[in-house]
């Protein structure tokens, strides 16, 4: 149980990182603290809710599918580690989201995308559901704050290497989940 809820955390920790780096950018808005609460709610939602899908999703299909299921769940974390990883690296090709209606729809919808393939992961992998979406949910709501926070107060350097070290957690929990096969 512990050992359970500590890799969740850890998962969550290393998903919301994404959330982390654009909150750390978007923080530099001097957005005032009533915003930062409402934008850190809305993407501990989103982190809920995509997580959620993913699930349901996992889940029928180990179902159906079993070890090929984990298998397959183990090669999307593997490619959204890479994936986050790689986007730190070529850099230059800054977004600017207005972190305000629509713009925040957007940024939480694209931080949290990485939840639903992860939820994915842990519905076939058999993951409590209620642990899953209470982790996400709490860790990407205090990171997003974290971030927005901090951005008020520092550069945007740090939030790159956020980003690039949750990719790396990703890429050894996909490696993990696909060790059995070697």
């Amino acid at each position: 149980m512990v050992g359970e809820v500590f890799t969740l955390v850890l998962m969550a920790f290393a998903l919301g990182m994404d959330a982390f780096s654009v909150g750390l950018g978007m923080g530099m808005y001097k957005l005032r603290l009533k915003k930062i609460f409402h934008i850190g709610i809305t993407i501990g939602l989103f982190h809920v809710w995509m997580p959620l899908v993913g699930l349901i999703a996992g889940k029928f299909l180990s179902e159906k599918f079993g070890t090929f299921a984990t298998f397959i769940g183990g090669l999307l974390l593997i490619v959204l580690g890479v994936q986050m990883v790689w986007s730190t690296l070529k850099k230059g090709e800054e977004k600017v989201i207005t972190p305000a209606g629509f713009g925040l729809l957007v940024f939480a919808l694209s931080v949290s995308l990485d939840s639903f393939s992860v939820g994915l992961t842990l519905g076939i992998y058999g993951a409590k559901t209620i642990m899953v979406l209470l982790c996400f949910g709490i860790v990407a709501t205090v990171q997003t704050w974290a971030g927005l926070l901090l951005g008020r107060k520092v550069q945007g350097w740090l939030g790159t290497y956020s980003e690039a070290l949750g990719g790396a957690i990703l890429l050894a929990f996909g490696l993990k989940l696909l060790a059995p096969f070697w």
